[in-house]
């Protein structure tokens, strides 16, 4: 192997293409070690120029570096190593990556008081990387609160004594997108909030800090950086920095959906598929979703007055979907509905809704909760300022398919760059 990433799980690790960004035509593998054994061939045989390396076996490839950094051996972790001809280096650049994270948002730490959420290797480098750049005070949190940690309960009590919270945990990556470490509102001071989370884009706890005003970055960012300075040990030179940015915000683009809001008729599913065809992603149409899994068309199970086992099949698709990346998604008309929906939706991508004027919608045939002209325009006034609250931006249904669909794929990437700096 030239070069790749070593960890007992790498199913959805993003390593692959940043690396082979950073280094044209140099082969980058991910290679998996579920067991510990085979972790200790791997890295006795040598047989590598050079490998990153994750969960769990940052402290376990020190043991057998001839070398490792100062930085490194005193956080206890290394995540890149280079082969010398045989003589193995041992570097953290976890470390460097985490304080572009923090710099991309804004967040200084000088003089702060840092709570770290976790206790492993990622908290260990955080922790070295905020002292260092002068925290006043710094508390880790853990389930055990063993090892000098605080409980969480500890933490929630003292929530007040903290300036910025670090999640290293796993928590709300996915699939398990729902979840959160804790809530933000015991926390009532934070001026910054960073997860080293990666997938999805923006992870339940930087939703919240979003909806607060808290300056916020999520562990994308920190990836793609530590891979880039990863790169410089690799081919041993300075790399032009503008590179990590540009592979940053491809990323995000390839990752990101695009989804689709708007009342029943816009041309949710026609623009849709267009815009798929532009920006080069896989189109889904929430309805056709439901419809498979209900084994019967909407118009069977969508009716008046038994809306709601509906809306919980609805809510079941958009969570699967939500979590899927890189989708143009044509949601149906009512996703807007029930607010978690949005919420799912919005924190893997941007939402986009697609506003075309009442007198151009139609009613009547397949759609049983707008059968009347009535019944439609009622619909439109309970929907209209949910679609405005659940956008990143809204496009006016007024022109042909083609061209709708051009602008929407301009204001989909001027959300991205705006939702993830």
């Amino acid at each position: 192997m030239e070069y790749g990433l070593i960890g007992a799980r790498l199913g959805h690790s993003f390593s692959k293409p940043i690396h082979e960004a950073l280094n044209p035509g140099a082969s980058y593998e991910l290679h998996p070690l579920p067991e510990e054994e085979q972790a200790r061939a791997f890295l006795s045989d040598r047989q590598f120029s050079g490998i990153n390396v994750t969960i769990p076996y940052k402290r376990l490839v020190m043991e057998y570096c001839d070398e490792i950094a100062p930085a490194a051996k005193a956080i206890g972790a290394v995540n890149t190593v280079t082969n010398r001809n045989g003589r193995l280096c041992g570097y953290n650049t976890d470390y460097d990556g985490f304080l572009e994270m923090a710099s991309s948002a804004g967040i200084d730490f000088e003089g702060r008081r840092v709570l770290i959420l976790g206790t492993g290797g990622t908290a260990r480098t955080v922790h070295a990387a905020v002292t260092e750049k002068g925290a006043a005070h710094v508390h880790h949190a853990s389930h055990s609160g063993t090892h000098g940690a605080l409980t969480y309960e500890q933490a929630v009590q003292q929530g007040g004594s903290f300036d910025i919270l670090v999640n290293t945990t796993p928590v709300g990556m996915y699939p398990d997108c729902d979840a959160a470490p804790v809530d933000l509102k015991d926390f009532p001071y934070l001026c910054g909030v960073l997860d080293v989370v990666y997938n999805p884009l923006k992870t339940e706890l930087l939703c919240a800090a979003k909806e607060r005003g808290i300056p916020h970055a999520g562990g994308l960012r920190m990836l793609v950086a530590q891979a880039f300075y990863a790169q410089q040990y690799f081919q041993q030179k300075t790399l032009d920095r503008a590179r990590m940015d540009e592979i940053y915000r491809r990323l995000v683009a390839d990752r990101a959906n695009l989804v689709l809001v708007g009342m029943p008729s816009s041309g949710k599913s026609t623009v849709g598929r267009l815009c798929a065809a532009l920006l080069n992603k896989k189109f889904v149409d929430a309805d056709e979703v439901l419809e498979q899994r209900a084994g019967k068309p909407i118009s069977e199970i969508l009716r008046p007055g038994e809306e709601t086992a509906f809306r919980d099949l609805e809510e079941q698709v958009t969570a699967d979907l939500a979590k899927e990346g890189g989708c143009v998604i044509a949601t149906g008309g009512g996703v807007v509905l029930r607010e978690q929906n949005v919420r799912r939706l919005r924190r893997g991508g941007a939402v986009i809704w697609l506003d075309r004027p009442l007198e151009a919608l139609e009613h009547g045939g397949s759609r049983p909760l707008s059968a009347t002209p009535e019944a439609l325009k009622e619909q439109w006034r309970v929907r209209r300022p949910l679609y405005e609250a659940a956008a990143h931006a809204a496009v006016k249904n007024n022109a042909s398919a083609q061209e709708t669909a051009q602008k929407i794929k301009e204001i989909f990437h001027e959300v991205l760059n705006r939702e993830w700096p």
